[in-house]
């Protein structure tokens, strides 16, 4: 007979069902309808494994971010000590490998080096340094005994920076200039020195005279033909110098010098060239200044450029080509105040090639400019040149001008350029007669005020305007003898002091003004027998 397991029915869904003997038997009610809770405590131990997770996983990050940082610069900052010890340790295996220095710092010297500058007070890396100089000179004796003259040359160099004794270098840098000197075969670079010298060769190329005795002398600094034949060698370049000078070759005898004092700053021959050198470039710029005060300003302008291609440096001749350029400046816009614009911008181009940042050229070009425009309202349609009602407009402003002190500047403002402007209109004018009339003791104040200055250039525009109002011959024949006779003055004072190109410079002038001057011939006989250039 089966045995039945009693359960405990559900007080709420038991039911009893009758057999059919009568008797009654319990049973389970509906199953479906169970429901059982999960214990609480459960639930909470699951929550509490999760949160762990978490906390261990942000935690494991925060390691892993330290140990990167701590690895890096903000480690060598907080243990700075560390990386010192690190470095040293790779210094170390490079100098126990023989690699002593290299250019990407992965040699022992550069190491050592890095690791002193974290802590400049540990003495490990100052003596690690030490040892690496003793490395560096025996890596120079091995390479020496092995004829590698380029590596023994390099490690030497080496020990030498890193403060190895002196006494030491030097005895193996004699040791390696001998054996250097021995497989060279110094007599017959001697000899190839010699031909070279015989051929003219001099410098120039690694088989010339010069670099050759350079080379044995640097084998074998006391070797007696070696010296012999380099200071011959010199005082054959230092006399092509002299030739160069002669012939007005400056920039050939500056390479020529610069050469021998390359080789013996103390050659003999060497201070006497170099004298010469400086005399005919000072000649040379005094000749410059000379051709701007005779008003040859591309004569001037070409010498100056000439000493800057010699010498870019020379302050004195980028000096002189700002002046060539105001004299230029000057000239346009007293080519403007004569209506001729298109020289006057031709002229202005010309100063702003010699110094494209000069404020005077600058300011000339917008002078011209406003001339330019003031020009053209005067040409346009109902105030032309020919228009009449121009003229007391013109003649009033020349007279405000008189005024101001402006006879001659501004261009195209000033009180002779208004009344010439008049005067083209209607020069038979009874009111612009009497106002040429007027103006003309302004111009003869003019001429004699800048006369007694010494100012012979401004004079010399004064004359001009003298002479386009109209004064008579005789006046202006006077004034040109004394502008002249003044000149040749000037000559005299700069022939007495040697200036013999200002001298010439100085007769030109005067006899551009009047060459029938008393004096003019005996002052050009002394300047021939001076040995000046005298102009035709």
């Amino acid at each position: 007979m089966r045995k039945l397991s009693r359960v405990a029915p559900d007080r709420n869904s038991t039911v009893n069902h009758a057999r059919s003997d009568g008797r009654r038997e319990p049973v389970l009610g509906d199953l479906d309808a169970l429901r059982v809770a999960r214990p609480a405590h459960r639930v909470q131990r699951s929550g509490d494994g999760t949160r762990g997770w978490l906390l261990g996983a942000v935690g494991l990050g925060l390691l892993l971010a330290a140990a990167v940082l701590l690895r890096g610069p903000l480690g060598d900052r907080l243990w700075p000590q560390a990386r010192v010890h690190a470095l040293a340790g790779q210094a170390e295996a490079a100098l126990a490998r023989g690699h002593l220095s290299a250019a990407d710092g992965s040699g022992a010297r550069e190491l050592f080096e890095a690791a002193q500058a974290i802590d400049p007070d540990q003495p490990g890396p100052r003596e690690g340094l030490a040892r690496v100089a003793e490395a560096a000179l025996e890596q120079a004796a091995v390479a020496l005994a092995a004829d590698r003259f380029e590596e023994a040359h390099a490690m030497l160099q080496l020990a030498r920076e890193l403060s190895i004794p002196r006494a030491r270098a030097d005895a193996l840098a004699e040791r390696l200039r001998e054996r250097e000197a021995g497989r060279a075969g110094l007599e017959g670079l001697v000899a190839r020195a010699t031909r070279a010298h015989a051929a003219g060769r001099l410098h120039g190329d690694a088989e010339a005279a010069l670099p050759l005795y350079a080379r044995v002398l640097e084998l074998a600094p006391d070797h007696a033909d070696a010296l012999r034949g380099r200071d011959e060698a010199l005082a054959t370049l230092l006399g092509q110098a002299r030739e160069d000078l002669r012939a007005g070759e400056l920039q050939a005898a500056a390479a020529a010098i610069a050469a021998a004092r390359g080789y013996d700053p103390g050659h003999v021959d060497l201070p006497e060239a170099e004298a010469r050198l400086v005399e005919e470039l000072d000649a040379l710029r005094r000749r410059a200044d000379a051709e701007l005060a005779g008003g040859r300003v591309e004569a001037a302008a070409a010498i100056w450029q000439r000493l800057l291609r010699d010498d870019p440096e020379d302050a004195s001749a980028r000096a002189g080509l700002g002046r060539a350029a105001a004299a230029l400046a000057a000239r346009g816009q007293r080519e403007a105040a004569d209506f001729r614009f298109d020289q006057a911008a031709a002229t202005l181009a010309r100063a702003r090639e010699l110094a494209p940042d000069a404020t005077v050229v600058a300011a000339a070009e917008a002078a011209v400019e406003r001339s330019r425009r003031r020009h053209a309202r005067l040409q346009a349609p109902g105030a032309g040149a020919g228009d009449p009602r121009q003229v007391p407009v013109l003649l009033r402003r020349a007279a405000e001008a008189e005024a101001r002190g402006d006879l001659l500047t501004p261009p195209g403002d000033s009180a002779f350029d208004l009344l010439r402007a008049a005067q083209a209109i209607a020069p038979r004018d009874a009111q612009v007669r009497q106002a040429v009339a007027r103006l003309l003791p302004s111009a003869r104040a003019c001429f004699d005020r800048h006369l007694s200055a010494n100012d012979l250039a401004r004079a010399r525009r004064c004359l001009d305007a003298r002479e386009a109002l109209g004064e008579d011959g005789a006046s202006l024949g006077a004034a040109r003898r004394r502008l002249a006779q003044r000149w040749l003055a000037i000559g005299d004072e700069r022939l007495q002091g040697g200036q013999v190109a200002a001298a010439a410079a100085a007769l030109e002038s005067a006899r551009g003004l009047d060459r029938t001057a008393p004096g003019l011939d005996a002052f050009e006989r002394r300047l021939r027998v001076a040995g000046g250039r005298v102009p035709d």
